[in-house]
């Protein structure tokens, strides 16, 4: 089952259109993706702490719809595959039932001086909730 997040936009976010600036998509997802781990006990805080980083090696965008001034979006964050190293996400925005964007990215976990290591086996169960059903 996906996490979901919900926000609404904000004036500052705006390209001269009046629409959500493609740039800011990528925040959005972000903060979708750090809530995640907060609410699975790995919050960016706790992961530096015990020496670790996840470090996004490639993102993938696709923007359907433009979001605009005060909508409220939500943001559903669900867990393609935890690999060794890497791990695959899926998200989506949504604007009610209408989808606005959905992203695709591959993240690894390396230590605090940049060395690949594993997902710790404890993270990876914290997070199975949050993992897709396909």
């Amino acid at each position: 089952m996906p996490h979901t997040t919900q926000l609404r936009v904000r004036f500052y976010e705006l390209d001269p259109y009046n629409h959500v600036n493609h740039s800011v998509y990528v925040s959005y997802f972000e903060s979708a993706r750090v809530e995640l781990l907060d609410e699975a006990g790995y919050s960016l805080a706790a992961l530096q702490e015990a020496g670790l980083s996840i470090v996004v090696s490639e993102i993938h965008t696709k923007f359907i719809a433009s979001a605009e001034q005060s909508d409220v979006l939500t943001i559903e964050t669900d867990i393609l595959e935890f690999r060794r190293v890497t791990s695959q996400w899926r998200q989506r925005i949504l604007r009610g039932e209408e989808l606005i964007a959905t992203q695709t990215l591959r993240a690894a976990m390396v230590t605090t001086e940049g060395k690949p290591t594993r997902f710790p086996a404890e993270m990876v169960e914290a997070m199975a909730p949050y993992m897709a059903e396909e």
